[in-house]
């Protein structure tokens, strides 16, 4: 039993670390998008029902994500971005989970939802060699949508699941789970965001960005009161973010993506801790 004062992982590990971050480095270099740090630490946080953050008393909250920030510089006009880093979530710890983790999102001005899964099959090919891709919409998958949202997650592990290894991606979300892309102009019950899952591992999730800054305010209005009457800690609106809205966000696209999830995936790891030097129980 290795002594809970080491890491958890080994030292090919930590080498194989620092070249997947050079690689995706050089990756974003070869594509001239710049890459930006954001802070860790900020006054205001998510309100997505699904996600809760770590308050760090009144200083505010770790950044479960730094899409908020990331959409205020583009909003003052930077180019396409990215960041990789260290972000936080509560809550989280298990095989595919840890409390801190390595986040990589990236925003490509002028792409839709389509042209910027094309550039995540590239990236993803460029860590674990290429492969074939599937592509499912949300309902094929899942069926009846006027369901819970418990009941639609379940039914979504099990049809992934069922498709067994491989590398898809899903598509056309109900609006419900839009959170903050825009909805298809002639399919407006459906969001413009995808996630890619790699043999049953959820590695990423993108959207065609929401411009509208009313709109956004009514869903996370909707997202407040859903916590209100949940019991969850009930939040602040980022009116910070929702007046970069309103100044004008670029059209773009946006995508996080879980790197110690794809480091695992690369190394055929079985767990985070495989590849986390100091994961929450060791820290």
């Amino acid at each position: 039993m290795i002594p809970d004062w080491q890491p958890s992982f080994s030292l090919t590990a930590l080498r194989a670390r620092a070249q997947l971050l050079t690689d995706l480095r050089a990756f974003f270099a070869q594509r001239n998008v710049l890459e930006v740090q954001t802070a860790l630490l900020g006054r205001h946080t998510v309100t997505d029902l699904n996600i809760d953050s770590m308050a760090v008393g009144a200083l505010g909250y770790l950044q479960t994500s730094p899409e908020y920030q990331l959409k205020r510089l583009l909003a003052a006009g930077a180019p396409s971005i990215y960041q990789l880093g260290s972000v936080f979530r509560a809550g989280e710890l298990g095989r595919l989970h840890n409390p801190e983790f390595t986040l990589l999102e990236w925003y490509r001005l002028g792409f839709d939802e389509v042209q910027l899964m094309a550039e995540v099959v590239e990236l993803v090919n460029h860590v674990l060699g290429p492969d074939d891709y599937d592509y499912h919409r949300y309902q094929d998958l899942v069926g009846d949508l006027d369901r819970s949202p418990e009941d639609l997650d379940l039914a979504l592990v099990e049809a992934l699941r069922e498709l067994g290894p491989g590398r898809c991606f899903i598509t056309h979300y109900p609006a419900e789970q839009a959170a903050l892309a825009r909805l298809y102009e002639d399919e407006p019950q459906f969001a413009t965001r995808f996630e890619l899952v790699v043999d049953g591992v959820e590695l990423a999730n993108g959207y065609h960005e929401l411009t509208d800054a009313e709109e956004q305010r009514r869903r996370f209005a909707g997202d407040i009161e859903l916590r209100h009457q949940t019991g969850k800690a009930e939040l602040d609106i980022d009116e910070q973010f929702l007046a970069a809205l309103d100044a004008g966000l670029p059209d773009c696209a946006g995508v996080a993506l879980g790197v110690d999830r794809l480091l695992m995936l690369q190394q055929g790891a079985q767990s985070l801790s495989q590849v986390i030097a100091f994961p929450a129980d060791r820290a």
